[in-house]
Order: structure tokens, then sequence, then C-alpha cells
């Protein structure tokens, strides 16, 4: 059995190793076969198939029976490509179509362009007969009124008087009188001043006086050193120093010894300013010829009406009146209802007796003397302890020195104002002698009264006021005639609080106007000449627009915000260069026609009329004459409604339009936006820019190009007192004043506009405020909560007329424009204190919104506490200066509710409102 098992297990082994063999074999025989024979016979049957003769049996190219996408991924690539071939075929279709297309329109552009040329060859065939019409009829118009030209100035010989005399000299008056040959319309008034330095009465002339007077003539725009042209004479004789040493005899000689006398001195006015009460009627005993004579102290017998002038005293004669100085006219009443301080020094008749030379030339007996019932009258008064009174009928110290019949003044002129101060009225009694008309006493007890707020009594009525000829006295003083004496204090207590004030402010305006200085009161003297001979004033002083180069061209957009104005029509779209208002043209026909009403006339306590040195006489309607603008009466001419009225901005007027002046200062990109939102509004004729730094503006800048020309003007110095400044560019009534970062929208524009043309006289604008009383400081607040109230109206986007920029400039205090420039503040609310108290009006508020700042500008002064710290400052300095609170409160507000409300054609004629 072992051996069985031995031998068995070794034969199995001898199998399996011979197994092994052959399998080893074969495998290897197999690689041989696959490694050698099948590359060669693939390489063979590919060399074979790429020389067959079939075209469609390549391997690569397509097979009939689709033989080669019989595999799924060469199926997709198939059908992607013939999709991407139908897509190709479907471009090439549309680019075919629309390459007809661009054919077509080609053919259109080439038509357009072919009718764009004819017509513009119709556009000028248009205007040239526009232009035909035109011109005939300007021959036809002609025709009938000829052309006007100005006439040729004669002027009269050197010795040649041209006049007839007149019988005697008391019966001068300007039409027998005065050569109005040298006088005529167009002269422009030229005025020729005597050198009194060069005459010997120069020498003894009150050296104040002179050098006052030779100060003011230098600066009159009416005064010319050519005497040949002059069409008046102006001569300076007093007041004197020593009135005894200069002879009526030596005097005479000299007047008529001058250059220009021409026999008889007429065109001449002798004027003596007198300085002190107690001056002397230094010309009573002189023949002046047909020289025309502008005094204080005038006779009955020496006093030619409508020929000679009676003017005010010459007090200030080198000092401007200090306002802060002068009392507040609130409250109404004041310590003592009248007061009165004098002394009489001589009688009636003894002063008759000794002034013999006043007597010869008078008729008859001399009046009775009503002194002593006015004494006895006013003492009863001040005994009856009924008023707090104060009368005085001898002085504490040594009296004044005055003229015979007349009460002389107590005491130094301090303490006289001191007094007056405290009154509400001031007693003014005129002399005894009825036929002396006014002296220098009466005329400075008046000028001390309307200096400080005590409305004047006068007791006579035969006194002559300062030019009372032009003014209307009754709207400033009384004058009772003394035979009513006793009548006086019921008189005084009948009068309300609202006639006091406004009698007290009509004669503060007097005071101020043609009072107050040397230069009031010389100009004041032509100012009458000149209306008396009906010649226009000089035109009035422009500032000068220093413009700086800019380069404009930058397309302005219009902000859909801004201009979307629905179906409202705001105006003509405007094909022209911008329309300036109309040109002033009754320069000359005013004085004929207005001169009474032009000064004395105006509807409230103040006159319109601005007495300043380029003496722009207005009437009470606030008409220009020297501008070139005008202000036309509210109310006046055609009128117009409805359709009319909307589609002509109302009136006879139908193209007017307004200026934009916007104050900037380094804020150019916020200014830019600013203009750009200008673009398209309907009548703006022009946008002033005032450009108040220093530094100019980029020089890369590009300004928007909105249709109207943009001026950028150059200012002297950075203040707020150049938004108000009169600039010669500014050819428009009205004007726009608005910040750079003000936000308007075009409709609210033209509604405020719209209100302005019918309120011409007000500040009609957007942002309202108001002043209030502070009960524990006793003092006034600027206030600019939202409130239905309010009293001032921002100049920040407001309209005003061109008119205020005049007055803000050269007539109102300088006191508040310098306060403006130490502030860098306060300018708007200076411009309401000024139209509130030529007008007594309050401002316009147009519709409802209560802010106005753009989005995103930077912040505004406005938003610091300082500023409404400076504001109640500045509040109570202009109370101070004014001498009361001329703001008016008021509700009154015009909303633009139904502005933009369209009405059907049926329900435009008229409505009844219930």
């Amino acid at each position: 059995m072992l051996r069985n098992g031995g031998v068995g297990n070794g034969g199995q082994t001898c199998m399996l190793r011979w197994s092994n063999r052959i399998r080893l074999t074969w495998l290897s025989f197999t690689l041989f076969i696959i490694l050698v024979f099948f590359p060669l016979i693939a390489h063979y049957y590919l060399t074979t198939l790429d020389e067959a003769d079939e075209a469609g049996k390549r391997i690569f190219g397509p097979r009939a029976g689709n033989e080669l996408c019989e595999v799924k991924h060469v199926l997709d690539l198939c059908r992607i490509r013939e999709s991407v071939s139908e897509e190709l075929l479907q471009l090439e279709a549309k680019r075919q179509e629309l390459n007809s297309e661009i054919a077509k329109l080609n053919l259109k552009i080439e038509a357009c362009k072919k009718s764009i040329e004819n017509a513009k060859q119709d556009l000028l065939q248009l205007k040239n007969v526009i232009s035909q019409t035109e011109h005939s009829y300007k021959e036809l118009m002609a025709q009938n009124q000829p052309k006007l030209s100005l006439p040729i100035r004669l002027l009269p010989e050197k010795d040649d008087a041209g006049l007839p005399p007149p019988k005697v000299t008391r019966g001068c008056r300007l039409h027998n009188c005065f050569d109005y040959s040298r006088c005529p319309l167009t002269s422009g008034f030229p005025v020729y001043v005597y050198d009194s330095d060069q005459f010997a009465f120069g020498s003894y002339l009150d050296p104040l006086v002179k050098q006052a007077f030779q100060a003011t003539a230098r600066a009159n725009v009416y005064v010319t050193e050519n005497a040949a042209i002059a069409c008046l004479y102006v001569v300076l004789v007093g007041e004197v120093q020593e009135p005894a040493v200069l002879r009526p005899v030596d005097l005479e000689k000299q007047l008529y010894s001058l250059p220009h006398w021409r026999t008889d001195g007429h065109n001449h006015v002798i004027i003596n300013l007198s300085r002190k009460s107690d001056t002397q009627n230094l010309l009573y005993n002189v023949s002046t010829g047909r020289a025309m004579v502008a005094q204080s102290t005038f006779y009955a017998a020496q006093y030619r009406p409508g020929f000679d002038l009676v003017v005010s005293p010459l007090v200030h004669a080198m000092s401007e009146p200090n306002f802060m100085e002068i009392p507040p006219q609130v409250p109404v009443k004041r310590k003592y209802l009248f007061t009165f301080q004098g002394e009489k020094i001589e009688s009636l008749r003894s002063s008759l007796q000794e002034a013999r030379s006043f007597e010869e030339e008078m008729e008859g007996d001399p009046p009775a003397d009503y002194d002593d019932r006015i004494i006895a009258t006013l003492k009863a008064v001040q005994d009856s302890k009924l008023d707090q009174v104060l009368v005085e009928f001898t002085c504490k110290n040594q009296p004044k020195a005055s003229l015979p019949t007349e009460w002389a003044l107590c005491g130094e002129r301090e303490d006289r104002l001191e007094v007056l101060k405290l009154s509400t009225f001031a007693l003014i009694i005129t002399p005894g002698d009825p036929r002396l008309l006014i002296s220098a006493g009466c005329a400075t007890r008046l000028f001390e009264a309307l200096e400080v707020g005590a409305v004047p009594v006068v007791l006579g009525e035969q006194v002559q006021l300062p030019y009372h000829d032009m003014l209307e006295w009754n709207e400033a003083a009384l004058v009772v005639p003394k035979p009513r004496v006793t009548e006086v204090h019921f008189l005084l207590r009948s009068l309300s609080d609202s006639d006091l004030l406004a009698m007290r402010r009509q004669g503060r305006f007097l005071w101020e106007t043609y009072f107050s200085t040397a230069d009031t009161i010389f100009n004041t003297v032509l100012a009458m000449i000149r209306t008396r001979i009906q010649i226009p004033a000089a035109p009035i002083r422009e500032e000068v627009a220093a413009e700086i180069p800019h380069r404009s061209g930058k397309a302005a957009g219009t902000d859909p915000n801004m201009a979307d104005n629905g179906d409202l029509d705001l105006g003509p779209v405007e094909t022209e260069p911008p329309y300036a208002s109309p040109k002033y043209l009754r320069n000359f026909t005013l004085t004929v026609t207005d001169c009474h009403r032009s000064w004395n006339s105006a509807p409230g306590p103040f006159h319109l009329f601005p007495h300043t040195p380029f003496d722009p006489v207005l009437p009470s309607e606030a008409k220009f004459l020297g501008s070139g603008t005008g202000f036309r009466p509210i109310g006046g001419g055609a009128g117009g409604s409805g359709k009319e009225f909307q589609a002509a901005l109302g009136g006879n007027v139908p193209r007017e339009q307004f200026t934009v002046v916007m104050l900037t200062y380094e804020r150019e990109e916020v200014l830019m936006n600013s203009l750009e939102r200008l673009n398209g509004l309907p009548y703006l004729n022009k946008v002033v820019v005032v450009w108040n730094s220093p530094k100019l503006p980029s020089e890369d800048l590009l300004w928007p190009d909105i249709g109207v020309p943009i001026m950028v003007v150059r200012t002297e110095k950075n203040s707020l007192n150049n938004r108000f400044l009169p600039w010669n560019e500014i050819e428009t009534e009205a004007i726009l004043s608005i910040d750079d970062d003000a936000h308007l929208r075009h409709d609210e524009i033209m509604f405020g506009f719209r209100v302005w043309r019918e309120a011409r006289d007000r500040i009609v604008g957007f942002p309202g405020r108001y002043h209030a009383w502070d009960i524990p400081h006793q003092s006034w607040l600027y206030n600019s909560n939202y409130s239905c109230e309010l009293s001032m109206v921002l100049t920040g986007a407001a309209f005003f007329h061109k008119y205020y920029a005049y007055l803000y400039s050269y007539v109102m205090p300088q006191a508040i424009r310098d306060m403006v420039d130490e502030y860098i503040n306060c300018e708007d609310i200076a411009m309401n204190f000024l139209v509130s108290h030529i007008t007594r009006k309050p401002p316009i508020k147009v519709t409802s919104r209560w802010t106005f700042r753009c989005p995103g500008c930077p912040q505004a002064l406005s938003h610091d506490d300082s500023h409404f710290q400076e504001r109640h400052k500045c509040i109570n300095f202009f109370v101070k200066v004014y001498g009361y609170m001329p703001l008016l409160y008021t509700q009154f507000r015009v909303d633009s509710v139904l502005f933009k409300t369209r009405l059907p054609h049926d329900k435009t004629k008229c409505f009844k409102f219930i």
C-alpha cells in the first residue's frame, strides 16, 4: 500500500508539469499570433480600403445606409451637425432679409435729407417774406408817424438875457425869470457850482458849511465843470461867520460880478445855509434880480412863491446822523403829551418899532399878538393835570439869540433833544409877526422834533415849512392857527395811536430824506428846481457787471421731476432771443403829468421817493424815471383774463420775463445741477450767477447750455449784499433770487411769477418765516418753525422788483449792510425789513412746500445753532435802525391747489362762488 501510494503520487505530479508546459506554449503562441499577424492583417486591410475604386467606401466619408452611425455617440454627433446646418441656413436667410431692409432705409434717409433741404429752403423763403413784410410795415408806419429825433440844443449868447424884464423884482416866476432855452428835456440838467474861494464873499463863509457844500457838490451827478452848457448856476453865500462884516451893498456887487450872472442872474440859485438859530436874513436888502433864493428865513415882502425855496437848516454839517442814538418810534405815547421850551425876547410892537427896515415894505397895521393867549392856555393845560405836559416860557440859562418876535431856543441842542425824546408832540410857536414866513429858529425846532420822533404841532398857519410846495406836511405834522390854541389839547388827545404812529413814521422819513445831511439838502434843492421845470431825473446808477469768461457747451438735460407740468401751458415756446421788460417810455411825460402827485400823494405813510445822490424822483406808485425800466402802478393797463391771462401772463405786456440771480461760493457741482434744472423754464430771460469767491471757476468747467445766456459776475469781496446789487445785466423788472441749492419745480416758479405780476410791490416767494416777541428777554426773535402766520419770505427763493435792489444798495442805511457783512448773514431779513418799511405790506408766500433744499447737497450754514443766534441779533439791530418793527404778520398764502387743474372748455367762462 505504501508503494502504490508512492507511485500514484509521482504520476500525478508528472501530469501536472506536462499540462503546465502545454498551457505556457499555447499562451505564447496565441500572443505571438495576436501581436504579429493582427497588425499585419489590419494594415493590409486598411491600405486596400484606401485604394478601393468606390468613392463612397472611405472609412471617414459618408456611407450609404448609415453604416458608421450604428454607434450611439456617432448618431448624436450627426444630429448636432444637422441642427447646426439648419441654423446656419436660417441665419443666412435673415442676413439677406436685413440687408434688403437696410437698403430700403438708406433710400428713405436720402429722401428725408432731400426733404430737409427743401424745408430749409422753404423756411428761408418764409423768413425773407416775413422780413420784407416787417420792412413794409415799418415803411407804412413811418409814413404816418414821422421819425422822432432829439431836438438841437440852442444856447443863448453869453450876455443876452433873452427874457423881457418883469415890472417888479417880487413878480419873478418861472415863466418870466427863468430861461428854459438853457434847459432842454434832453440836457440832463447840468448844474454849474461856483467856487466860493474865488470870490470875496467866500472868505466870510462858515468853514464847515463851505466844506460840506463843496464835498456834496463834487459827488453830485448833475454837477458839471462846463459852465457854457449849464442849465443852472449855484452860488453859496452863507452861512457867514460875522453877518455885520458883509454889507448887503458889497454882497450885491459881488453877485452881479459873477462870470455867468448875465446882467440879471437868471438861472441862478443863491443858497444860504444856516447852522445857528439866530441866522440873519442875509439877502433881505440885496437885489437878487432873477436869481432864485434858497434859505431858511423869509419875510413875506421878500419871498416869491413858486420861485424861491424854503430849505431846512444845516444842523449836521459834516457828520452823518447816528441812528443808534435816535429813540425808537414805539411805544406811541411817551411821558409828556406835548412840550415847549422857549423865551420871547422882544414883544411884537417893540420889534416893529425898532426894525423899521422890515416895516418900510409892509402894508397895513400890525396884526394882533396871540402869544399872551397861547401862554395862558398852555399853562392852564399844565395846571389841570389831565395830561403830563412840559411848558417853559423862561429859559433856565441864557436863551439863544433869535430874530425879533420869535421864541428863542433854550439850552444846548443835547438838552433839548433829551426833552423831545420824552415828548409825544412838540409845540412850535411861529414868530409873533405873521409877515415873517419862516425863521431859522422855527426850522431848527422842526428839524429836532422830526429827528427824535416828536410829532410837530405848528401854531401859526402862515408859516411856510421847508419844501412846502412839494411835500404834504399834513401827513407828518399838525398846523394849527393860533386862534385855535384853546382847542389844541382836545385835538392832540383825539388822535388815535395808528394815526400818531403813521405821522411819526412819515416825519422820520422826511427827516432822513430831506433834512438830515448836507447831501440831502443840496440834492433836494436841485430836485425841486428840476421837477418844477419838468426835466426827468438822471439815470439811476447801476453796478457794472465784470463778467468771468466761461465755456458753455455742456448739454443740459431736463429733470422730469422739475419739468413735469402735466397739461399746464406754462408759456409760449420761445424761439427768439430772450425778451427783456419793455423800456419805460414815460421818462419825459411823467414830470409833466404827475408832477404834483409824484411828490405829495403817497397812498400810505411813506412816499416812495428815495432821495439819493442820483436823485431818482419816484411818484407814489414807485415808477422809475431813470433806469429805463418801468415800475407801473398795480392795476394799470388793459388787463386780461381767462385764457388770455394764461397765455400772456396778464395785462398789456404779453411777453415780460424775469431774471434769475443766483449767489454761489465754490460749489461748482451744486451750481451746475441747479443751472441744469432751469433748462426749458418759460419766461426766463437770463441767469446772473454772482460768483462770491475770490477763486475763479475751474478753467475746464463746462457750463450747461440752458437756452438763455448765463452771465457769471465777479464781485469785489465776499458779501451777501452782492445778492441785491442792481447789476446792469438785469434787463427785466422781475428778479428771482434763488440759492444755488434751492430745489424748485418749473410749475412752482411759474406760479410764483404769476402771483408777483399781480403784486409787483411785494416780495413773493416760497420759504416763509416770522418774528416773535421774547417776553422774558424783552427782545425780538427769529422763528423758522412751521406756522400758519408769517412775516418774512426768504430771498433764497423769491421774486422782487429790481427797484428794491436800488433801494437796498443805495438808500437803505449803511449800518444794516455793514452788519450783514459782519455776520455773513441776515441779508434776506434786511430785504424784508426794507420792503415792509416802504410799502407797509407783508410779503406773499406761494405754495405749501416747507423745504426747498436739493437732496445730496452739502450742509448749509443755516443748520448751525449760531446761525439763529445771529439772526436774533440782526432783527433787534434792524429795529433800532428803523426805530420800530416794520414787519407785518399775515396768514394769507397763495396756494397752487387749482393751478394745475385742467377745467373743461364749457366751464372756463365765469364761476359764482358762494
